[in-house]
């Protein structure tokens, strides 16, 4: 993948090079050549595997956010975990992302779903798993990514300091399990998914918290506000 062009930042390139060279991953890789072979539409875009990567250098994580899958909808996914592409329909646990953040920040809800703002600043919006079939969730699920994720996650666990990691729901808890809490800030709450976001993540204060946590470290904060963005197109099913 990083060797057929797709875009992978630096500093990522050189800690994850044992990981591009692994077994697993020419097995991923075929996976997914074979599935592009046989028709099927994958999202993101093969340029935008590694988006969340390219977008927040390994030196710079500040916070780390992680989802599980990619959203499996035509123009959703675009490599960064809770995001949308500009004029796609903000998902619902985005929206209740945007409810914690005005409770908590007093920063009024954006009118779209699109967090790269919050990438170029130090938020490594990771995914568990880097792809999906079209309106199949969870179909790329052991495939590989979940290990090549695991590795990102050392990475920042054990190359950065004073990190802050959201963990928001079980699956995020028990995947970052192993962050040295000496060296790192973990906040946990449920997820905010309708299921399960008046359970605790409603309240939890997230963003106060890092912020927080970052200041007192002498790193700066995050500004959470989403500036308005243009409109971009969309993408077809089959680009790549």
């Amino acid at each position: 993948m990083a060797e057929s062009g797709v875009k992978l930042e630096e500093s990522w390139k050189r800690a994850l090079a044992p990981q591009f060279s692994d077994p697993y991953m020419a097995a991923l890789r075929q996976f997914l050549s074979a599935e592009k072979e046989a028709g099927k539409h994958i999202f993101p875009r093969g340029s935008e595997y590694f988006r969340a990567l390219d977008l927040t250098p390994l030196s710079e994580v500040k916070v780390v956010i992680l989802g599980q899958d990619p959203y499996h909808g035509l123009g959703q996914a675009h490599g960064l975990c809770f995001s949308v592409r500009p004029g796609v329909r903000i998902p619902p646990s985005l929206v209740n992302i945007y409810k914690e953040m005005q409770s908590d920040l007093g920063i009024a809800p954006a009118a779209h779903g699109f967090l790269e703002h919050w990438a170029r600043q130090g938020v490594l919006l990771l995914n568990s798993v880097l792809t999906v079939e079209e309106a199949k969730a969870a179909s790329h699920q052991g495939k590989g990514w979940e290990r090549f994720t695991d590795a990102v996650i050392r990475a920042v666990n054990e190359e950065c300091s004073h990190v802050v990691f959201l963990l928001w729901g079980a699956y995020a808890q028990k995947k970052a399990g192993f962050v040295d809490q000496r060296r790192h800030l973990v906040l946990k709450s449920p997820h905010p998914s309708p299921l399960s976001a008046h359970n605790g993540f409603f309240g939890s204060r997230p963003f106060s918290k890092a912020n927080a946590y970052l200041i007192s470290n002498g790193r700066d904060p995050v500004d959470w506000q989403l500036p308005p963005v243009p409109a971009m197109p969309a993408v077809p099913a089959n680009a790549e």
